[in-house]
């Protein structure tokens, strides 16, 4: 369906793809991944639309190939006053009317062989989307999404969630060629996460998915383009085999380096006697032996190239406080009653202390970020701080924390760092590359506004982050680097999420409102909640298990224990089966 051969392309300040090729077949579920700011919606926006783009190499598409696409940034339109059915049927009720305009024309028109080419135009285009079954097909994929009761709601009135299950259901129906779907996972709740899961996996065309979501990864994908450092890679199998392969490859390239390392350095001494030598007594002998030995030595360090899909950006990100406040309420919220357009909560009650780490969660729509606003604005007489509280806020509404107008070095300046070597200090250990502080925010992929809103909050001193979705966009690696800072973090953390993963590695305890209320419910119980809804049984242990084994794998990797490494691989392999 799709051909790319020798693919080059390249932005002013940076190279994204040297040389790229890859083929996406028929019926393929394809995973596109990457780390954050490789170019994979640039890429995807050229398959859509070469036309739009200068480039070197081959980008073939199947003759006629329709393709379907859903946005990460997509936004509800206030103005359109239909339901959900209406909405998912638009392109269908266009169709069936100007079939029967036609009609109407060729009933009085004489010139009926231009109407004949345009009524077969539109027949032809009403066929190719099977409209004779779409009030059925549309029923059959609401029921699979597990959104039948809001057949007959109002679009307006879905929550960010329900309103992206059916967008992606409205693109599913008319059974495009190619479905290209940019982070279709943003911001879902656990049971919308599993109603995305059935709608691909029941899907039977091709699909191509930008996604950092470790259970979509696990669950719905026969195939992995993987682009890192401007190359690709592809992988026909599932994602977790695919990771076990790259981290098997890792072992076995850094034993080579370390042989290489070590040749290098043996005869980094021979060159290094020999010019000390040269240095009392020259002669043409020696000359030659050394300029043989300098050129052998060039060799052996070129030949270390770094691989791209090993030599992965992953971020240190540190979330530290010098504002520490001793074991203390630093938060209490007291009858508590939030209403937008309907009431959210009513007379809730909950107290944070000062080290406390609390995910706030629950469907979509029910108020959380809301009342995460309302804290920060610290505004409402049901809310009370600690005196000694300085708060930071993480929105997911990413262009509200920074002017997207301004650059990235000029927003950082203003936060109070002194100069570019000190941008540059602190924003690479957030995986910011130097070559991006020119680019205006607003240019930025998700993932990277996101880790400049890290990289802001970092320089807070902040004791209590109210971090709205801070996992949405990030990359894998991005997202266990948050972690291990959250862990690592000495303030207090009140966070919505809707990642599993992120909640059961680094939450004290879970916040979960249900019916207008909140309710304070430990890890273990949200494990086990999640469980009876969403998982197989010891899955989220097992995935933990996982994680572990490959931070061990690393750690040998670090410390040149080859054969431990390879021994937790077979580890991990028996861990991978078991998944």
């Amino acid at each position: 369906m799709i051909k790319i051969e020798n693919l080059y392309y390249s932005f002013p300040q940076k190279d994204l793809y040297k040389k790229i090729s890859f083929t996406l077949e028929d019926n393929q579920h394809c995973a596109f991944i990457g780390t954050n700011g490789t170019g994979k919606s640039t890429l995807i926006e050229m398959i859509m639309n070469p036309d739009n783009y200068l480039f070197d190499g081959k980008l073939d598409i199947s003759p006629n190939c329709r393709i379907g696409y859903v946005s990460q940034f997509s936004q509800l339109d206030k103005a359109k006053e239909m339901t959900v059915f209406d909405y998912i049927s638009e392109r269908f009720v266009q169709l069936q009317a100007d079939i029967n305009e036609v009609c109407e024309q060729m009933a009085t028109s004489e010139e009926l062989e231009s109407l004949m080419e345009q009524y077969q135009d539109v027949l032809d285009a009403w066929n190719a989307i099977d409209g004779d079954n779409y009030e059925s097909d549309i029923s059959k994929q609401l029921k699979t999404a597990n959104l039948t009761k809001y057949a007959d709601m109002p679009i307006t009135n879905l929550s960010g969630g329900e309103f992206k299950l059916v967008q992606v259901i409205k693109e599913m129906i008319t059974g495009p060629n190619l479905l290209v779907m940019d982070e279709p996972d943003i911001y879902l709740d656990f049971e919308h996460l599993n109603a995305l899961r059935d709608l691909i996996n029941t899907y039977k065309g091709t699909l191509l998915v930008v996604t950092h979501n470790r259970y979509l990864l696990n669950h719905c994908f026969n195939k992995i383009l993987h682009l890192e450092n401007t190359q690709i890679q592809e992988f026909n199998g599932r994602y977790m085999e695919y990771n076990f392969t790259l981290l098997q490859t890792k072992i076995e390239l850094q034993e080579l380096a370390a042989a290489d390392l070590e040749e290098i350095e043996r005869n980094r001494k021979v060159v290094d006697k020999l010019r000390a030598e040269a240095t009392v007594l020259f002669s043409a002998t020696k000359g030659r032996t050394l300029h043989a030995r300098v050129s052998l030595l060039e060799r052996l360090e070129a030949r270390r190239v770094k691989e791209p899909f090993v030599e992965i950006k992953q971020p240190e990100i540190h979330l530290t406080t010098n504002q520490e406040i001793e074991e203390e309420t630093i938060l209490k919220v007291s009858n508590l009653s939030v209403q937008f357009e309907e009431a959210l909560l009513e007379n809730v009650d909950f107290e944070i202390q000062a080290k406390d780490k609390v995910a706030l969660i629950g469907q979509n729509g029910t108020g959380k970020t809301t009342l995460l606003r309302d804290i920060y604005q610290n505004e409402n007489p049901s809310i009370q701080l600690n005196e000694k509280v300085q708060m930071a806020f993480l929105s997911q509404l990413q262009g509200e924390m920074f002017e997207e107008t301004n650059t990235v070095q000029q927003e950082f300046l203003k936060l109070g760092l002194q100069n570019e070597r000190e941008i540059k200090i602190h924003l690479s250990k957030f995986g910011i590359e130097e070559e991006l502080f020119s680019s205006k925010i607003q240019s930025l992929s998700g993932g990277e506004k996101n880790l400049l809103q890290l990289a802001k909050i970092a320089l807070s001193n902040a004791n209590l982050l109210l971090l709205d979705e801070p996992t949405s966009h990030l990359d894998t690696y991005a997202q266990i680097a948050l972690e291990k800072a959250i862990e690592n973090y000495n303030g207090a953390i009140l966070m919505v999420s809707h990642d599993f993963y992120t909640i059961a590695n680094c939450m004290d305890y879970v916040l979960l409102i249900e019916d207008k209320k909140i309710r304070k419910m430990s890890i273990r119980a949200f494990r086990k909640m999640i469980y009876a809804k969403h998982f197989d049984r010891d899955y989220l242990e097992m995935e933990q298990k996982k994680k572990e084994t490959e931070v061990k794998i690393a750690n040998a990797l670090q410390d040149n224990q080859f054969e431990l490494a390879k021994s937790l691989s077979e580890k991990l392999e028996a861990i991978i089966k078991q998944l």
